[in-house]
């Protein structure tokens, strides 16, 4: 943690205390994985008994020792970056949050160093320095207190690339987000990074469903259970139903073809039941940090 001097920072100095703590995050996210990620992939290891899938997952256990070791990205895709903001509306640096976010990431992407991924879709033009239009990509929050939250993704594009939007018929209910969610793993097969993790949104528009499983898959910590017991029971039952299918660490078969299953819900419209699929590759990165108005941080897993 550091402490600006004075207790009422200026907000250019601010600006760069949420600049550094973005900075660090990233660092933090692309080099070393949360501890409960690499407590599950060890869980896997350990469990394993399929000799290629038992393989595989040693190879990923010894590169997230080496990343570690040498201070490298745990993966050549350092993903697309995107930011989880929760501001407190009393926070006196709202007006520079979002300059401090781009600038992180232009310098991050120098120093740690991450791999230049934004593309125009239209020309392929690469400004060289993770950002563009709406990227890095801000979704925001504002809540109560004088604090800045931020968690950052880098989001790789292996994994992105084969999530999914179903439309069940709405009289499907429960059994047609089973279906949705064992038809999306099957038809991803190896393509994902195997094991991941498997974000299910399910209700309110397309664009929500989606929302809420990309932070389903990227911010819940695995092994916590869903607060809903019913949906608790759903992600056990799913969960277990994926591991059957035996697509397994890199495709190579097993037992573990995901780390976990975590489901969060919107209410929905009579006529519609979305249902969005959204996986996390085995390199689950992300990094917090907390900026207190006095320009103090803590960057954290």
């Amino acid at each position: 943690m550091r402490v600006l001097p004075g207790s009422n920072p200026s907000t250019r100095e601010l600006a760069k205390a949420i600049e550094d703590a973005a900075v660090e995050a990233l660092r933090k996210a692309v080099i070393y994985l949360p501890p409960d990620v690499k407590e599950a992939l060890h869980r896997a290891y350990i469990e394993e008994d399929n000799e290629a899938a038992k393989a595989q997952l040693k190879a990923i256990l010894d590169n997230v020792e080496l990343a570690e070791k040498l201070g490298k990205p745990i993966c050549q895709d350092t993903g697309l970056v995107i930011f989880y903001v929760k501001a407190g509306y009393r926070f006196p640096g709202l007006d520079v949050i979002e300059e401090a976010l781009v600038n992180a990431t232009r310098r991050a992407t120098k120093e740690v160093p991450l791999r230049p991924n934004t593309v125009n879709p239209f020309t392929g033009k690469n400004p060289g320095d993770n950002t563009g239009r709406f990227v890095p990509y801000i979704h925001w929050e504002i809540i109560d207190g004088d604090d800045l939250e931020f968690t950052v993704v880098p989001k790789g594009g292996g994994s992105e690339a084969v999530a999914m939007l179903r439309m069940p018929p709405p009289g499907r209910g429960v059994a047609g987000v089973k279906e949705a969610v064992i038809d999306a793993v099957l038809k991803a097969g190896a393509k994902p990074c195997p094991p991941t993790i498997v974000g299910v949104g399910i209700g309110g528009g397309a664009d929500i469903a989606t929302t809420l499983a990309k932070k389903a898959a990227c911010l819940r910590k695995l092994g916590t259970k869903n607060l809903d017991p019913y949906l608790a029971k759903l992600e056990e039952e799913l969960y277990k139903a994926i591991n059957e299918l035996g697509i397994g660490a890199m495709g190579m078969g097993g037992k573990h073809t995901v780390l976990g299953v975590h489901i969060e819900y919107a209410h929905r419209h009579p006529a519609t039941y979305p249902v969005a699929i959204v996986f996390q590759c085995w390199a689950a990165r992300r990094a917090s940090a907390i900026v207190k108005s006095d320009g103090s941080y803590n960057v954290y897993q």
